[in-house]
């Protein structure tokens, strides 16, 4: 240390110092043989008035002589004597002052006394600060450590001693570094040098504090410090104030731990995510490793077994032990647990159990079975097992190990865990609940779904559907193909108000109505008008509903419907409420048609509107639901800047293509269903269709069969010129007959051959049975008989008649046919 230390010498504020004090010499007999200045300054007599005068007379009131005489007999009786008496000043006063008597010898045998004398109050206060610091040192629970300027101990009290392990005495003149480890002793004496170097007082500041002899024991203490300085402001050291908070930190991070548990579980319906989220809170500050258990049904959304009994799976595992992966069971597979484990135990009791010591080869056994000794190497030494129960049901239990921490799991441990346990199996448990809905309404909207889209002659197609995120459920998102006639095709993707099976279901409902609808041959504006009434009657039949059963569904659908023919490569598109298509040249440009928007399905009432594009071939349609595009969090703008830098790559595959859609613009977890439709049309060349337009006479029938004869000829289907004849006959006749004025006659060879027949008129052909005395009526009979398909479409300048073949080669190939689907008609 530098320079010495006056750090408990005469302290300045003592009544009794030289500089307070009024003293005075009495003889043996009383008489005053001395007094001092201040003696003067304080009673006001001169010492040459009181020098030579008994003391009695001249200090002490005649009322006080009895109280006096009893102190100076307690003074003679004795080398020494402290207390209070009444003084009488020169001028009449009365004032009680503290005495301190010291007798001093003389020679031959003669002695004085030697008399300091303070106000009694000051003598009082004097020795209530005497007290306090004397308390503060020797019966303080909290600790007091004095330390010189270059931090070496100086003085503590035994509440320090006490942690320290040593006696008061010893501890001077040592450093802190000499009893705390090392990165906590730098963190004490930083702080300290801080207040010593700037004056400001450190106040209530919390800190670690391991010390060297048990450094695995976590203490953690409040400390308060000031700087020391003299009556001339030299810094002489600082004093810092110790209190040991250890079962109040402890307390706080418990908790602050539940506060935390109740913002990180359950932010998901995901049973799997709630687990690890559960397992993450657990470690470390509460464990070394935790494991979460379920039991095999709850993973799958379903109800367990009432008593836990069963398999479980392993949903979750935390673990700051290195070298624990060997011991844990994998994330996922099944566990078994015996009803004696205490695993089994946990869960058939529904209660926690708590192995603070787990001893010995046999505990880690009951613990850990088959991988006890890994565990043991691992230093597994405490273990709590609670159960994860809610609304009557176990769902599974959580484990929890010590093997790094020293410190073995207590009761207080326990109840944290059960909150967070309780906390969790609501959690679980809402989230089984909705996983079995989730998983009922994605089974049934993948059913609605179609499945592989046929090869059609009109488009190349690739779809790609996307449930929501869990939190959010499936939707009523959906798409479909529909092959129409004259190698024709639909293009439909729709989108339901709401969630979940409610919402699957109306989707279902509006995909036959479209198919229904598609197969009439109806234009795109007709379609949305049908499909509009029908989702008005359900919203009507919901609301019904809603008033029985207190169901607050809505119904509610947008839609985008659209029909491309190859031949005229011309593309009729007509929405209701929904979001605009794409449309990619074959050069790479990409934008997105105004087509008239029409409002959405449901409202009733107001008219669609269709618009004809026509595309070449090659030409990429990209149809999409709105949760491709309106993403939490990013503008639909951008989102459609993305889709279109992303179309533009257009020489990838369509399945490569549809991918990378999804994954530029959808996050992990969409918040909505997304359907997304791609389709680069075809065309039919000259080559493949042939047109002639014949007069309304006798012979068009007659002529008609020997243009088809001559172009089938032309394709290499000779085989089927006799059946196609028939079909060509009959259609041409009926045409020629009920129609009035031109009949058009269109061949088509796609993969099947389509014929069609054209009139002005539009009274549609019937089918019928003949009876066996009817001379006619069996026409449109055999010619359902000789095609796979046909019907009849409208036109706005009339009807259509098609017909659709499959393309038959082969020798016999039309004598076969006729054998098996006409001639055996003859006895109907």
């Amino acid at each position: 240390m530098s320079g010495p230390v006056r750090l408990f010498s005469e302290s300045p504020e003592d009544p009794f110092s030289v500089s307070r004090a009024a003293s005075a010499v009495l003889d043996q007999r009383g008489t005053v043989v001395g007094w001092g200045k201040r003696a003067e300054k304080l009673l006001g007599h001169r010492a040459d008035e009181i020098i030579g005068r008994p003391a009695a007379d001249v200090l002490v009131a005649p009322a006080d002589r009895a109280d006096v005489g009893e102190a100076v007999a307690a003074c003679v009786g004795a080398p020494g004597w402290f207390g209070v008496v009444p003084v009488v000043c020169r001028d009449g006063t009365r004032l009680r002052l503290g005495v301190r008597a010291r007798r001093v010898a003389r020679s031959g045998g003669d002695c004085e006394w030697f008399l300091v004398g303070a106000l009694a109050e000051d003598v009082v206060q004097w020795e209530t600060d005497r007290s306090v610091l004397d308390g503060l040192f020797r019966r303080s629970p909290i600790g007091l450590a004095v330390m010189a300027p270059d931090l070496g101990v100086l003085r503590v009290n035994r509440a320090i001693a006490g942690i320290a392990g040593l006696p008061a005495e010893q501890i001077r003149g040592h450093r802190t570094g000499d009893f705390l480890v090392s990165q906590d002793a730098e963190t004490v004496e930083r702080r300290l040098r801080h207040v010593l170097e700037t004056g400001r007082p450190m106040i209530f500041t919390e800190q670690p504090c391991r010390l060297r002899a048990d450094p695995s024991q976590q203490r953690y203490v409040s400390v308060s410090a000031f700087r020391m300085e003299d009556s001339e402001g030299k810094t002489l050291g600082v004093t810092q104030l110790v209190e040991d908070v250890t079962e109040r930190h402890r307390a706080q991070l418990r908790l602050a731990l539940l506060n935390e548990a109740g913002a990180r579980i359950g932010t998901t319906l995901d049973v799997p995510e709630t687990a690890r989220e559960l397992a993450a809170v657990l470690v470390p500050e509460l464990a070394d490793c935790a494991t979460v258990d379920l039991l095999e049904p709850v993973s799958r959304g379903e109800e367990p077994s009432p008593d836990g009994a069963g398999e479980l799976r392993r949903a979750a595992a935390e673990c700051v032990v290195e070298g624990a992966d060997e011991v844990l069971y994998p994330v996922g597979g099944l566990i078994t647990f015996p009803k004696e484990t205490p695993q089994g135990r946990c869960l058939a009791e529904q209660r926690p159990i708590l192995i603070p010591h787990v001893q010995g080869p046999t505990g880690l056994a009951a613990v850990a079975q088959e991988r006890a000794d890994r565990a043991s190497e691992l230093g597994v030494h405490s273990v709590m097992m609670v159960p994860l129960a809610a609304r009557g049901l176990v769902l599974g239990f959580v484990t929890l190990w010590r093997a790094r921490c020293p410190d073995a799991f207590v009761s207080d441990d326990l109840t944290l865990a059960g909150e967070f346990a309780a906390r969790a199996a609501v959690c679980i448990d809402n989230a089984r609940r909705y996983t079995r809905e989730h998983e009922a309404a994605l089974t049934l909207q993948c059913r609605l779904l179609p499945g592989e889209v046929p090869d059609l002659p009109a488009v190349e197609v690739s779809h790609q559907y996307t449930p929501a995120g869990a939190v959010e459920g499936v939707g009523g998102d959906w798409f479909d193909v529909i092959p129409l006639s004259g190698a024709r095709v639909a293009l439909v993707v729709g989108d339901v108000i709401g969630h979940g099976i409610d919402a699957a279901a109306t989707m279902g409902r509006l995909r036959t109505a479209v198919h229904t609808l598609a197969d009439l041959d109806l234009e795109p504006e007709e379609v949305l008008s049908h499909l509009d009434d029908l989702v008005h009657r359900l919203a009507e039949e919901q609301e019904a509903s809603s008033r029985a059963f207190s169901n607050d569904q809505v119904t509610g659908a947008s839609c985008l419907y659209a029909v491309y023919d190859p031949v005229s490569r011309c593309c009729t598109m007509a929405r209701a409420g929904h979001p605009l298509p794409a449309v990619v040249t074959p050069g790479g440009g990409v934008s997105f048609p105004e087509l008239p928007a029409g409002p959405p399905l449901g409202l009733g009432g107001l008219p669609f509107e269709s618009m004809d594009l026509e595309l070449p071939e090659g030409s990429l349609l990209v149809l999409y639901t709105n949760g491709l595009i309106q993403t939490r969090g990013n503008d639909i703008d951008v989102a459609l800047a993305r889709l279109s830098a992303e179309l533009s790559a257009r020489e990838r595959p369509l399945p490569e293509l549809s991918k990378a859609v999804v994954k530029a613009l959808l996050p992990a977890r969409p918040t909505d269903d997304v359907a997304l439709l791609l389709a680069r049309t075809r065309t039919l060349g000259e080559e493949r269709v042939a047109t002639w337009t014949l007069p309304a006479e006798a012979s068009a029938a007659s002529r008609a069969r020997a243009l088809m004869a001559e172009q089938l000829s032309a394709w290499q289907l000779d085989e089927m010129v006799f059946t196609t004849e028939l079909i060509v006959s009959e259609l041409v006749t009926n045409a020629y007959r009920y129609g009035g004025g031109p009949v058009t006659l269109r061949l088509i060879r796609g993969p099947r051959l389509i014929c069609e027949v054209s009139d002005a008129s539009s009274t549609a052909p019937h089918l019928r049975r003949a009876r066996s005395t009817d001379e006619g009526g069996r026409g449109l009979f055999l010619v359902a008989q000789l095609t796979e398909r046909w019907g009849t479409r409208y036109g706005r300048d009339g009807k259509t008649v098609w017909t659709e073949q499959a393309i038959r080669t082969g020798p016999g190939a039309a004598a076969d046919l006729l054998q098996a689907d006409v001639w055996g008609l003859s006895d109907m």
